[in-house]
């Protein structure tokens, strides 16, 4: 379990009192930067900052419900060659899980991170945020997490309330919401050797893991899975055949944003980008001539079955492909779907275990020989 201690909050104020502990950590003589989630100057946004100095953690929102982009590929960029620093980094589960798939491919390095996460009631939709935005200075945070914990009704994003992953298990520090009065107290969870080296800089009083956090825990979960199994539900009769399934992304304008906005889709050069798919003129003539009609932009779904087959491996579920998507083609919930079902094939999770090889960067000989044959 590592270390627990507790942070206690000053006038039910959460934010302030994260905060205060983000500035102790940044303080640290072991620590030069810190890669938070951050008001915009407008102040109607939260972007990923890298900050290096404890002053400008001013307007630092870790528990807005707003999630803009998987910050997974930033740390990348961080970390793909050594700097000599040491970066404190501040995610969401989905965004740890997604980093550690990107290390397994020789995308990023976790040696030179402090990576640091809070428990995750899930954050609204880009459409949504603003929509709330629209009426209201920001949505509240604290408010929010209340709702969340609750079981109120929210309309967040569908891959948020489909997710049953709320706690980063991989943390080096976790910051709990569950099963706290949160108002007045959060746990802090030191929960490895690098999380446990700082632990006595913080002055955090020791405290036991209050037995209902668990409780809270499993039926937030619960409840997680049950609307998971009814979006699976629900795709899958969207999906049931091939004229379904290109039903499915008719509205598909080949913006690739989904790619763009997935952390895990990891070609440096991505297919579709080079002239394999820039076909010449009277090709589409040919096309057309051949079936009375062609649709385009073409290989719409052509497209979105390669991706599946490069990344649902290592999809996280983090819901930004459809956050991405102009036209709100719910492309999460397929590749959710897709990608539970393929990794189970290989009994793997992604993003779990730091040590276990990608599936298919290894060969095992008595693997699937029932579809070999033997």
């Amino acid at each position: 379990m590592g270390i627990q201690r507790s942070l206690n909050i000053e006038n039910e104020d959460i934010l302030t009192g994260i905060q205060g502990f983000l500035t102790a950590i940044l303080a640290s003589q072991d620590i030069d930067a810190m890669l938070v989630p951050k008001r915009t100057s407008a102040g109607h946004s939260i972007m990923p900052v890298l900050i290096s100095h404890p002053r400008e953690l001013n307007g630092v929102d870790p528990i807005s419900p707003q999630f803009p982009l998987n910050a997974a590929r930033q740390v990348s960029k961080l970390t793909k060659k050594p700097s000599g620093k040491k970066i404190a980094v501040l995610l969401r589960p989905c965004e740890i899980r997604a980093l550690i798939e990107l290390v397994k491919l020789k995308q990023g390095d976790l040696s030179s991170l402090l990576l640091i996460s809070i428990d995750c009631p899930g954050a609204y939709s880009n459409k949504e945020w603003a929509s709330q935005c629209a009426t209201q200075d920001m949505p509240d945070a604290a408010e929010f997490i209340e709702h969340r914990l609750s079981g109120r009704d929210l309309p967040i994003a569908k891959a948020c309330d489909a997710c049953e992953w709320p706690v980063a298990a991989l943390a080096d520090i976790q910051i709990g919401f569950f099963g706290m009065d949160y108002r007045k107290q959060l746990l802090v969870l030191f929960q490895t050797a690098k999380g446990e080296m700082l632990a006595d800089e913080m002055a955090l009083e020791s405290v036991q893991v209050p037995e209902h956090r668990s409780r809270q825990l499993n039926e937030y979960i619960s409840n997680r899975r049950s609307a998971k199994a009814q979006m699976f539900e629900n795709v899958r009769k969207k999906t049931n055949s091939l004229t379904n399934l290109e039903v499915y992304f008719e509205a598909c304008v080949n913006c690739y944003n989904c790619r763009v906005a997935c952390p895990v889709c990891y070609c440096r050069e991505c297919v579709f980008n080079t002239d394999v798919f820039d076909h010449d003129s009277y090709q589409y003539l040919v096309w057309a001539r051949r079936n009375g009609s062609i649709k385009l932009p073409c290989d719409t779904l052509f497209f979105h079955l390669t991706r599946l087959v490069h990344m649902s491996l290592s999809c996280v579920g983090c819901g930004q492909c459809t956050n991405a998507c102009p036209n709100d083609i719910p492309v999460s919930d397929l590749f959710r779907m897709v990608g539970e079902d393929t990794q189970a094939a290989f009994d793997y999770e992604a993003g779990f275990d730091p040590d276990q090889a990608l599936p298919l960067s290894e060969f095992k000989e008595n693997e699937f020989l029932d579809v070999a044959g033997v």
